[in-house]
């Protein structure tokens, strides 16, 4: 009886096939992989390596603050016009008044002048017309008297014709004369004595607005005048002058800066900031600089937030009074301290972050660095302060990635 033999599934032949081809896919996979992996050979004197390092983050940051006084006051021209004499120079010691130049405007000067003689005359016009209204005063004043002394006497021969007439003495014709003068200066008097009042009250009124407008114009002429004078430039405060650099037959606007007087009373330090700060710079924040071998405490005073060229600027006030030996335009050194150290993973600055903008790096290990994606919080003047993606003693690439930063893999040789 024949036996029935079972067909195996697979055979030896096709199992090494098979193992073949998933070789054969696993190289060709690999070597796929490899190609997509860009390698760059850097030599090790070429690049610079720096170790992270746990230890205080100083929060400060270092600024180069020129020397500036504590007070400054603008000098400007309140009249346009060209220079016409210079009676100091740039540097000199002023006291207030002291004259520095004269501007000439030969067409504002003109116009001052017509309009001086203008108001002038108003003027005469208007305490002309007072002097007219104070005289028809005494004249109504002179015939108030005048009708007050006609009365008087009509009244006395009114009362006297009235105790003749009752006696028959005088007819009655005579005694109605009388009567009638009488009651005529008493109508008379008493319109004038109207007229006077209205009068009255109306020369107050008009003497009142003379006044306003006389004082008015005397304001006018008094501005006219020293118009004129502004065009001797004066020194508004007592002290050194500085940025003076007039020049004869030079033109000046309205207002146009000459010059600057620094008062001599301190000094004050101004310095320039990366935009990278301007949310935590603020007023109020301590700093310190050195000058002559001595250190001196100071005080953020005043934060300008507009931002020019990448910075802005701040200016700091000493805490005591400023060293003696200070002089306008000297460079400090300054160390602001934005907040009081902790305790942080610290990676030296470097170039590195131009490319990245910190947020991977080139992390060394045996020979080879391989890129990793990190995250870094604050810096100072020395270093970076790492939040996430580096260890303790880890070495990573510092100097700058322009070369190779378009790879995945640095090969380092020695």
């Amino acid at each position: 009886m024949d036996k029935l033999i079972e067909k195996k599934r697979f055979s030896k032949k096709t199992i090494w096939i098979a193992a073949g081809l998933l070789l054969f896919v696993v190289v060709v996979a690999y070597g796929y992989s490899l190609s997509l992996t860009k390698v760059y050979k850097a030599d090790a004197d070429k690049v610079v390596f720096n170790k992270v390092l746990y230890g205080d983050f100083e929060d400060v940051v270092l600024l180069n603050a020129s020397v500036i006084p504590l007070t400054s006051v603008i000098v400007s021209s309140p009249e346009g016009g060209t220079v016409a004499e210079i009676f100091t120079e740039n540097g000199a010691s002023v006291v207030k008044e002291t004259p520095l130049l004269r501007i000439a405007n030969p067409n504002a000067l003109s116009g001052y002048t017509s309009s001086e003689t203008s108001i002038t005359e108003q003027i005469n016009q208007l305490r002309k017309l007072r002097l007219d209204l104070e005289q028809n005063q005494r004249i109504m004043s002179q015939d108030m008297m005048g009708i007050e002394n006609s009365l008087r006497t009509a009244t006395r021969k009114y009362n006297t014709d009235s105790i003749l007439y009752s006696k028959k003495v005088i007819t009655r014709q005579e005694f109605e004369i009388s009567s009638q003068d009488y009651e005529y200066f008493q109508g008379r008097k008493k319109i004038l004595k109207e007229a006077v009042k209205q009068e009255n009250q109306s020369r107050i009124m008009q003497l009142k607005q003379i006044d306003v407008s006389i004082n008015n114009m005397n304001e006018s002429l008094q501005t006219i005048r020293q118009n004129i004078e502004n065009m001797i430039i004066k020194a508004p405060v007592s002290g050194k002058l500085s940025s003076y650099d007039p020049v004869i037959g030079k033109s000046y606007g309205v207002n146009e800066m000459l010059g600057k007087i620094d008062v001599m009373q301190g000094y004050k330090l101004q310095a320039s900031v990366d935009e990278y700060y301007v949310n935590r710079v603020k007023e109020g924040q301590t700093a310190s600089c050195e000058f002559n071998g001595s250190t001196y405490q100071l005080v953020v005073k005043k934060v300008i937030p507009e931002i020019t060229a990448g910075q802005f600027q701040v200016e700091l006030g000493f805490e005591n009074k400023s060293p003696l030996d200070l002089k306008r335009g000297l460079t400090l050194s300054v160390k602001l301290t934005l907040s009081d150290n902790s305790k942080s993973l610290l990676l030296s600055q470097g170039q590195f972050f131009q490319s990245t903008g910190g947020s991977w790096v080139f992390v060394v290990k045996d020979g080879k660095a391989t890129k990793r994606n990190i995250k870094i919080g604050r810096k100072n003047f020395k270093y970076y302060e790492v939040m996430e993606g580096l260890q303790n003693g880890e070495e990573v690439i510092t100097s700058s990635y322009d070369q190779f930063n378009q790879y995945d893999v640095i090969e380092i040789s020695q």
